[in-house]
């Protein structure tokens, strides 16, 4: 159970990071709309850092997508 829980944190962290680089956002940029450091947004990303709801809502706020689209494990389990 903990492998797949730790599999869709990275499913998560890759479907925002492919998002941001859809839009061509920097890490740089992300980190100052949420008022964090680009090493800690880097660390969201990466999946080492466990993330709130709040957190992920401002996120997908960010990215203009829904929460939904960020947290949709299947599409990055099939890519």
């Amino acid at each position: 159970m903990k492998d797949m829980l730790n599999f869709k944190i990275k499913a998560i962290a890759a479907n925002i990071r492919h998002t941001r680089e859809g839009l061509n956002y920097t890490q740089e940029y992300l980190a100052a709309k949420l008022g964090i450091s680009q090493n800690a947004y880097s660390k969201i990303e990466l999946g080492y850092t466990k993330i709130t709801v709040e957190r992920l809502f401002q996120i997908a706020s960010i990215l203009e997508v829904e929460v939904a689209g960020l947290i949709n494990t299947e599409k990055t389990a099939a890519a």
